[in-house]
């Protein structure tokens, strides 16, 4: 066997007869034959023999060279050639010895009987390897049928398993019954391999053996015993693959440093690894699409609960905000109504989260850009935070000379609402918050910066996931809903977002670039 995987053969069609794969074996045919089919044959031409002296009254001694084909053809097709050349001798001698002048003589004075010797003997050798070759494809045929019989059963067992431990114990125990070796199969094990099953009974590999499975892994090709690949070692390993990639390695070894898989048996091998591959990829399929599935009704089952939140508690959040402002008009309650009126705002904001990341999921966003200048956006976001912000010192840094950007006003100003209250959430109190527009890669680019711990290393990018709460930096309060609508938004207007460590300190910073294509030139504000 060679380092490329041997072709595989469908069921129904036949193996090459035994022996080396492509040419036809003459064992079959030159076989010696045993001393009974000797006797055989002997007893066939003395019988022979006698039938024909018994009727020779009647035809004559010329016509008895033709009974002698039956015992030279019923020898050569039923014990091979040698028999049968030696029967096509023995009823050239029988015919000489008794039927032809001089009797019971072996001089020969005619040519004619030399001839017919000789054909005796032609007939004998090319009947034995006529039916030789027969019975060579009649045996190939019915090994064959036994073949495809066993990868039959073999494919129906498979089709039955619906468990990947179950699915590699039927395949080891499978592989070993018809070749006749031992088996193991190995799965990936994080950057690894792992034994998942053997046969028949339980076999460890040691390390280098280990080895050659990840390199299998790796490469997605034959290796081990008999093949380019190496190493010299008593086992061969080959990649059940798919479309999916190695999915798995079968590994089979025969004891008394023989080949574990003979040539004449490589095609079958071949096909039961092939479907042994298709299994283990069905099975991965079927996983996949389970865990799909689950994923789905997870998420089918969070926007209902979203969407039933965030609209059945408007009503009574709206009739609270009113009941703070009548009583606010009493100036004995003027702190408890302005404590009510701003957790109610909170409440407010928190909902409407919950309704904007309904609309996201949903794709039913639909943005309403116009031109909008950041100075007073930036402001203007300030402004509707001014109670959040109450005690935190806030930096604006919005140069009143920046473009005009092409946007929706509405969905900027949630931006930098949840931006902004995400860094005063989160930021240590007293601390300065800023709020900074520049120039950046022919665009503008608007930050939010706080100086709380920062990002965990690696995980600037799943802070915008929805419901991530970071542990260990200043992202582990709230909803987990602020940030994710903060990208939701900003995708849905061509923007992008990222998040980074402050680079002058600890600190978060929190950015939106909006493209070169958002800007609005000189000459368009002018028209």
């Amino acid at each position: 066997m060679v380092g490329e995987q041997a072709p595989s053969v469908r069921i129904g069609e036949a193996d090459p007869p035994v022996g080396r794969p492509g040419r036809l074996t003459l064992a079959p045919v030159l076989g010696g034959g045993r001393w009974t089919d000797y006797l055989w044959s002997a007893v066939s031409v003395a019988l022979l023999t006698i039938a024909a002296k018994a009727v020779e009254p009647w035809i004559g001694y010329p016509s008895i060279d033709l009974f002698y084909l039956i015992p030279v053809i019923l020898a050569a097709t039923l014990f091979g050639l040698r028999p049968g050349i030696a029967t096509g001798i023995a009823s050239g001698f029988a015919y000489n010895f008794f039927f032809l002048p001089p009797l019971h003589s072996l001089e020969v004075h005619d040519p004619q009987d030399v001839i017919t010797a000789t054909v005796l003997v032609l007939v004998a050798v090319v009947t034995s390897q006529l039916a030789g070759r027969v019975r060579a494809q009649a045996r190939a045929g019915e090994q064959s049928a036994r073949d495809n019989a066993a990868i039959a059963g073999f494919v129906t067992k498979l089709g039955t398993l619906s468990v990947e431990a179950e699915t590699a114990r039927s395949i080891c125990s499978a592989v070993a019954q018809l070749f006749d070796v031992e088996a193991v199969i190995l799965g990936r094990d994080g950057a690894g391999s792992a034994i998942e099953a053997s046969a028949p009974g339980s076999r460890g590999l040691d390390a280098a053996e280990i080895e050659a499975a990840n390199r299998v892994f790796r490469t997605g090709e034959p290796a081990g015993r008999g093949t380019a690949a190496g190493p010299e070692s008593e086992w061969q390993y080959w990649p059940l693959k798919g479309g999916m990639g190695t999915l798995a390695v079968l590994a089979v070894a025969r004891g008394g440093a023989r080949e574990p898989i003979p040539p004449e048996r490589s095609s079958m091998f071949a096909e039961v690894v092939d479907r042994a591959a298709r299994a283990c990829e069905r099975l991965r399929v079927e996983a996949e699409m389970r865990h799909v599935a689950t994923l789905r009704e997870r998420d089918r089952l969070r926007t209902t609960l979203l969407s039933s939140i965030g609209h059945d508690l408007r009503t009574p959040l709206t009739a609270v905000t009113a009941a703070a402002e009548a009583l606010g008009s009493d100036a004995r309650n003027e702190e408890l109504a302005s404590t009510i009126r701003s957790e109610a705002a909170r409440l407010r904001r928190f909902f409407d989260d919950l309704v904007d990341m309904t609309r996201i999921e949903a794709g039913a966003l639909a943005p309403r850009p116009e031109a909008v200048d950041l100075t007073d956006a930036a402001a203007a976001a300030l402004e509707d935070l001014r109670l959040t912000l109450t005690g935190r010192p806030v930096r604006l840094e919005v140069p009143a000379d920046l473009p005009l950007v092409r946007t929706d006003p509405s969905l900027l100003h949630h931006i930098l609402i949840n931006l902004l209250d995400n860094a005063a959430k989160f930021g240590p109190e007293g601390e300065e918050i800023v709020l900074c527009g520049e120039p950046a890669g022919g665009g503008v680019r608007l930050s939010v910066m706080d100086r709380g711990p920062g990002l965990p290393a690696g995980r600037e990018e799943t802070v915008f996931d929805t419901f991530t709460r970071l542990e260990g930096s200043d992202r582990t309060g709230g909803t987990g809903l602020g940030l994710a609508i903060v990208k939701g938004f900003a995708e849905a207007m061509g923007l992008s977002v990222d998040a980074a460590n402050r680079p002058d300190g600890p600190g978060a910073r929190f950015s939106i670039f909006f493209p070169p294509a958002s800007l609005i030139t000189a000459t368009e504000a002018g028209e």
